[in-house]
C-alpha cells in the first residue's frame, strides 16, 4: 500500500493527536462527573450527550483545518467534501457501554482513511484508563510515545487470545469455532472493544477477535494502528476492508489459521 503523494501523514497525525486531546477534555469530564443522559438508537446502542458532544467538537476541529477532506462519525453521519479521496472516520466513543457503567475501558477512535489504500493513519485515545495509541504508515506505530509492535508468536499453543461473544457469532453459527479456538491457545480472555486490537499491536496479545455486528467506525483506526505495528486486521473471512461488520486483528503471523479455524 502506498498513500497518495498530495498529504504529508505526519501532519496529519499531529492534528489527529490534538484533535485527540480535544476530544479527552470533554468525554472525560462526563465520565468522572457520570452526569450524563442514556438514551438509546435505533439499532438499540446506548448513546449520551457525551458522545454526541465529543464528535462535535472532532467534526468542527476536521471541518476547519481540513475542510477539503470528507468526515464520516458515528452520531453525526456524514460531512464535508464528499469527493475527497480523504476521509475521516470517527467514533466519538467505543465502549459507550462501558462508559456509562463507570468502566475505564472506552476511546476516542480517529483515522485517516484514503479511498483505494484504506486506513492509513489512526489515533485512539482512552483518557480513563489512561492510553493513547498512534500511528501512521511510514511513520511507525507508538503506545503512550514508546515505539510498538505485534509479538512473534507463532503456534496457537502459545498463543494470547481475546474473543469477544455476541449473538452476531451465534446466528453465524460460529460460536463453536471460537470457544474451539479458544481452548487451544495458551490463554483466553476477553477484553473488548478497541482495547484487544490494541494489545495485538503492543505484542501483549497475539488475537483479538471482535464482535460481529461492528461499523467503519469501529474498525478504521484499529486497522491502521495494527497494521503499521506490524500486524493483520481483516473481517472474519479474511478480507481486508474497514467496511465490513467483523473485525480480527493478529500479530500477522497467526493470521491465516485464526481465519480457517473459524471458517463454517
Amino acid at each position: 500500500m502506498t498513500s497518495a503523494p498530495d498529504i504529508n501523514l505526519a501532519d496529519e497525525l499531529s492534528l489527529a493527536i490534538r484533535i485527540a486531546d480535544a476530544a479527552d477534555a470533554v468525554s472525560l469530564p462526563y465520565f468522572e462527573r457520570q452526569n450524563f443522559t442514556l438514551s438509546r438508537k435505533a439499532d438499540h446502542s446506548e448513546v449520551t450527550e457525551a458522545d454526541r458532544n465529543t464528535e462535535t467538537v472532532i467534526v468542527d476541529l476536521i471541518a476547519k483545518h481540513r475542510p477539503d477532506h470528507a468526515i464520516y462519525g458515528e452520531e453525526h453521519g456524514h460531512a464535508g467534501n464528499a469527493a475527497s479521496p480523504w476521509k475521516w472516520v470517527i467514533d466519538p466513543i467505543d465502549g459507550t457501554s462501558n462508559f456509562v457503567r463507570g468502566v475505564p475501558v472506552w476511546a476516542t477512535l480517529i483515522a485517516l482513511v484514503h479511498d483505494v489504500d484504506g486506513p492509513v493513519m489512526g489515533v485512539i485515545s482512552a483518557p480513563a484508563l489512561p492510553g493513547r495509541w498512534w500511528a501512521a504508515q511510514g511513520i511507525g506505530a507508538f503506545a503512550n510515545g514508546r515505539p510498538m509492535k505485534v509479538s512473534e508468536v507463532s503456534n496457537i499453543s502459545e498463543a494470547q487470545i481475546s474473543v469477544t461473544f455476541n449473538s452476531g457469532w451465534d446466528q453465524s453459527g460460529g460460536t463453536q469455532a471460537l470457544l474451539a479456538l479458544q481452548q487451544r491457545a495458551y490463554r483466553a480472555r476477553g477484553y473488548g472493544d478497541f482495547w484487544q486490537h490494541m494489545l495485538v499491536a503492543e505484542g501483549a496479545v497475539d488475537i483479538a477477535i471482535d464482535a460481529i455486528g461492528l461499523a467503519p467506525y469501529d474498525n478504521a483506526a484499529v486497522q491502521a494502528i495494527v497494521e503499521v505495528a506490524g500486524g493483520r486486521h481483516t473481517d472474519r473471512f479474511g478480507v481486508r476492508d474497514y467496511e465490513q461488520n467483523s473485525a480480527i486483528s493478529t500479530n500477522g503471523r497467526l493470521h491465516d489459521e485464526v481465519i480457517t479455524s473459524l471458517k463454517v
